[in-house]
């Protein structure tokens, strides 16, 4: 089942609408908790997602992916580019909970939520508010603050050879990020630390290719390059609300993730009832890499049923 939710956001005064596109795997209506995903980005799309849609099949668990505003089959904003006034968390959270209400995911056994990368930082977010019908939360690679997110990068790129550095270092200083120098050094990095997979699965490039076709959301929020942060999200953080997630809770990252461990320790340590687990020669995209896709989904399952 796929489909589109009405959602009215305001852009300079004005009402504008427009439009959530979901896809939903497996029973709704059944008495398991739906699994609500949450992509990164920002302005990722749900596609590099897919894969836990087998959490309907192997594990009884219906699941809920979507487009967030600004990205894939949603409404495109193309005139807010810029605005970092409109393009913060509050109008996630306010599709998230248009969404939730609209499918009646918060009634009956309620939902879980699963968010990955940029989805995780926004699921943490979300959990700290208490929202009805929240049974369990998973943050996949996420970080609790954006400023240990930028140090993390920092950390990952150190760990690269000097040559690769020194590109790196001298295109981002000159701004210049469609040189193929920059380019070729940008793939040595996403490879070591992004995906680890022998060659970058399709639904990650479909991924990529959507944030370059209209980079209206990340450009706004992050920035000009996962190197040059100087977004709307320069100082977020959800370290203070991380005590007031009242769910269990699963942290997980990968060995080599560019969601370093100093950004999962708040997590860990402030968060009640957590479980945090780093995935062995992992990196950023685990559930996508050879040799751990399936034990993400297995792990990522038996946590949500509740069996481990």
């Amino acid at each position: 089942m796929e489909g589109k939710i009405p959602f009215n956001v305001h852009v300079s005064g004005q009402q504008v609408p427009c439009s959530t596109y979901y896809k939903v795997f497996g029973d709704v209506s059944s008495s398991a908790p739906r699994v609500v995903v949450l992509h990164g980005g920002p302005g990722g799309g749900h596609e590099y997602l897919l894969s836990f849609a087998q959490l309907w099949p192997k594990h009884g668990l219906p699941v809920v992916l979507y487009d967030q505003i600004g990205c894939g089959a949603s409404t495109h904003l193309p005139e807010t580019a810029g605005d970092t006034n409109f393009w913060q968390e509050p109008l996630f959270i306010a599709e998230l909970d248009n969404l939730l209400d609209h499918l009646k995911l918060r009634d009956g056994s309620g939902f879980h939520l699963l968010g990955q990368s940029w989805g995780g930082l926004l699921a943490g977010a979300f959990a700290a508010s208490r929202p009805r019908g929240l049974q369990r939360l998973v943050l996949a690679s996420a970080m609790a603050s954006i400023e240990l997110a930028t140090q993390s990068i920092e950390m990952c790129k150190k760990q690269l050879s000097e040559d690769t550095q020194n590109t790196l270092n001298k295109y981002i200083q000159e701004g210049d990020y469609e040189s193929p120098a920059f380019q070729e050094a940008a793939m040595v990095f996403r490879c070591t630390f992004v995906c680890r997979a022998d060659l970058l699965p399709k639904e990650l490039m479909e991924a990529l290719k959507r944030m370059n076709e209209d980079k209206t959301v990340y450009g706004t929020m992050y920035g000009p390059s996962v190197f040059n942060l100087n977004g709307s999200l320069l100082g977020w953080t959800s370290i203070p609300r991380l005590p007031q997630i009242a769910v269990p809770t699963l942290v997980y990252n990968g060995e080599y993730d560019t969601s370093h461990d100093i950004g999962q320790e708040p997590y860990f340590k402030l968060i009640p009832r957590v479980r945090w687990i780093t995935f062995s020669n992992g990196g950023h995209m685990c559930h996508l890499e050879n040799g751990l896709a399936e034990r993400v989904l297995k792990v990522v399952g038996e946590f949500l049923v509740g069996t481990k």
